[in-house]
């Protein structure tokens, strides 16, 4: 369907962006970006190289889910890959709940930018790796679609 195909990409480019713009963010200006994003300040003192690393992290991340957008034959193994780290990201912040490092008001605090795009990325994987038949069907070794 194709008002389904629609809502996987808008879920795989809200990634992108929010990954490319925390990667950006992160890589240009990490002092800011600590100061900036909620929460941040509570999780430990200022480390720029550790804030640089995940900024690399979040870049790959939103490469992995762009490309994966135009790469029909490689959209699997991108988006899945990008994917697991985000589930990891997601699972860390539930478990520093779980020991009681964090309270659970951070679940809430962190969805939109934790939970929610581990859970965009399964979602787009599980749709992408439905449509495997289709692709290999229709896609030949230089095509580029969406």
């Amino acid at each position: 369907m194709q008002s389904t195909k629609y809502a996987v990409l808008a879920m795989v480019w809200f990634n992108v962006l929010l990954a490319g713009w925390l990667s950006i963010h992160m890589l240009y200006d990490p002092e800011g970006w600590y100061y900036l994003v909620p929460g941040v300040t509570d999780t430990g003192f200022f480390n720029q190289h550790f804030i640089r690393d995940i900024g690399i992290i979040q870049g790959f991340v939103a490469l992995a889910f762009a490309l994966g957008t135009f790469l029909l034959d490689r959209r699997i193994e991108l988006w899945a890959a990008a994917t697991l780290w985000l589930i990891a990201h997601a699972t860390f912040h539930l478990w520093e709940v779980a020991v009681g490092i964090c309270s659970a008001s951070v679940i809430v605090r962190d969805f939109p930018a934790v939970s929610l795009p581990a859970l965009f990325g399964i979602a787009a994987t599980v749709w992408a790796f439905s449509q495997r038949k289709t692709v290999a069907r229709s896609a030949t070794p230089a095509s580029i679609r969406i």
